[in-house]
């Protein structure tokens, strides 16, 4: 299959640049004939961010993040922006659809001298509440305006900024994919099991609730699942100490990455992400697995249907313990929902696909600009 492809140099900003978005970037540039140069910075040292500055297609330029304040108050100005702008010379801009990124408005002006478009790229902008909603509001509205296009993570994503009054005409959504398209068959599992496999990937922090899945997994009928929890974090000792107590079969399988991984994404029934975040959940799919994950921002939305897992309310313990019970009751069902998952991300979401929304949404904002 070929990629359409955007015939200027593309600038993409990034407060960050996290890991597992290398993969993503490097395809980008792939599909610009001009090149792509990446500015990013570092995150804030107890931020819980894997980055990385290795690229193999994509140009990358560091920036010097200052982070100020906290919380609801946060802001980032990104030294030498305009610097690498003036450097660079895109003839299209990425920037993230985040108001807090203050240096974001000066490289827009930048461009827009110059008649180039800005496209932002986010979440979404959910519903504000509080004493400073109406001004907030007025704000997040001012400064989508500026934009020559958005692209959102999910659907839910897009209606919310069309919400906010940027036209629909003009919003696109790519689904946050981590993955490029499987080149392999999942492995063929039978239809009935003595004892089905379950698996949790990820990061053992606190917001993981690798804690719940134990709970749930305890409280569960014979046979209970086998348990499978890769992944390494803050929060292991104490996941451990609790498996010992309630579960203790569960098997703490330490970090993999890659092709580590692949057999016991071959080896499960089932993947669970019962807490917030969850790369793998796309990774699972690939392999053929049906999920489960909690309920977030939306970015799940468009990946996991009734189809092929279940979304859940996050925090939720009866909830996570009866979708487990109704899951791993009929496995036949597990295998249609697996086929359902390796479908979906065949055809709708992968790496591949999300490039040829990026360079549609580029193509557009060109277009447009120039009949101005």
């Amino acid at each position: 299959m070929t990629l359409p492809r955007f015939p200027g140099r593309l600038g993409l900003v990034q407060r960050v640049l996290p890991s597992y978005r290398a993969a993503f970037f490097d395809a980008l540039a792939a599909a610009c004939e001009g090149g792509m140069s990446l500015f990013a910075g570092e995150p804030r040292p107890d931020e819980a961010i894997v980055t990385t500055r290795l690229l193999h297609t994509a140009r990358y330029a560091p920036a010097r993040n200052l982070h100020l304040f906290r919380g609801s108050f946060y802001l980032c100005y990104q030294r030498g922006l305009l610097r690498w702008l003036r450097d660079w010379n895109p003839d299209a801009l990425i920037v993230e659809a985040n108001p807090r990124y203050v240096a974001t408005p000066y490289a827009v002006r930048w461009m827009k001298q110059r008649s180039r478009p800005v496209i932002a790229w986010g979440l979404g902008a959910p519903p504000l509440s509080g004493p400073l909603a109406g001004f907030r509001y007025g704000r997040r509205a001012r400064f989508l305006s500026m934009f020559d296009a958005i692209i959102a993570y999910s659907q839910r994503g897009a209606d919310e900024y069309a919400a906010l009054g940027f036209s629909p005409e003009k919003i696109f959504v790519a689904p946050n994919a981590v993955a490029p398209r499987p080149a392999w068959k999942p492995a063929t599992r039978p239809s009935t099991v003595d004892r089905a496999t379950v698996l949790f990937v990820g990061r053992l922090q606190a917001r993981k609730r690798v804690d719940f899945l134990l709970q749930a997994c305890a409280q569960l009928p014979e046979p209970k699942p086998r348990l499978l929890i890769i992944g390494d974090g803050p929060e292991r000792r104490r996941f451990e100490t609790l498996a010992a107590q309630i579960y203790p079969s569960a098997e703490f399988l330490g970090p993999k990455h890659g092709a580590e991984l692949q057999p016991y994404f071959a080896m499960a029934d089932l993947f669970v992400l019962p807490g917030t975040g969850g790369l793998a959940v796309q990774e699972a799919m690939t392999h053929g697995l049906p999920v489960i994950v909690a309920q977030g921002d939306g970015t799940q939305d468009d990946l996991v249907r009734p189809e092929n897992g279940w979304q859940i309310p996050p925090d939720n313990l009866t909830a996570l313990t009866e979708t487990l019970r109704l899951a791993l009751s009929d496995i036949p069902r597990l295998r249609q929902m697996g086929a359902e998952s390796y479908r979906i991300v065949v055809e709708e979401i992968n790496l591949e696909k999300m490039v040829e929304v990026f360079v549609q949404a580029l193509t557009a904002a060109s277009g447009a600009n120039k009949k101005r």
